[in-house]
């Protein structure tokens, strides 16, 4: 399965707009939850509309949010919604020009960042918090001996395991759901 809602992103400008912890954070707000107004977004984010209004204006202009037209119950209500699932860059796109290749790494670095906060304040929860996920919760790690080629098939299988879970339609059994944040990498090392 090839996910093609998932951009490839080449321009470090594009790179540049995402690599604000805000702006990522409005990316992942506007993921989980849909579509929402700058009113909705400052709610869920803790941040003044008027911040919000500003980010969302660089992350239209980088085409990675745009407005929502059909969703507005009159003119002045301004709906935004992200214009692609996902997206994903190799640094190695940005080795032409240092400039550019700053900027890629600033934006990995970035993104490490934001997966590794999620899953730190997850473990710095309270016991309540822990108790009612029971064993849910999960990290594992494992050491490989692959090739390029294998690692990038192994790549393929993870990001299509994600994206089934993501695409299921969510039964409707009166249980409880909340989101969950799962990531993986895989990176030659050496322990």
């Amino acid at each position: 399965m090839e996910n093609h809602d998932v951009r490839q992103v080449t321009d470090s400008r594009v790179l540049a707009a995402m690599s604000h912890p805000l702006r990522r954070r409005l990316m992942d707000v506007l993921k989980v939850h849909g579509s929402a107004t700058v009113g909705l977004l400052a709610e869920r984010t803790g941040q003044a509309p008027a911040n919000i209004s500003h980010h969302l204006k660089v992350l239209a202009a980088a085409e990675l949010v745009a407005e929502a037209p059909e969703l507005a119950r009159d003119r002045r209500e301004r709906w935004w919604r992200l214009v692609s699932r996902g997206v994903r860059w190799s640094n190695a796109d940005f080795d032409e020009d240092p400039a550019a290749r700053a900027v890629a790494d600033a934006a990995t670095s970035l993104n490490l960042d934001r997966h590794v906060s999620l899953a730190r304040a997850w473990h710095a929860a309270d016991e309540t918090a822990h108790a009612a996920w029971g064993d849910g919760p999960f990290s594992t790690d494992s050491w490989l001996h692959l090739s390029p080629e294998e690692l990038a098939e192994l790549g393929r299988e993870l990001i299509d395991l994600l994206a089934r879970w993501a695409d299921r339609e969510v039964p409707d059994d009166g249980r409880e759901r909340q989101p969950v944040f799962v990531f993986a990498y895989g990176v030659p090392a050496q322990p």
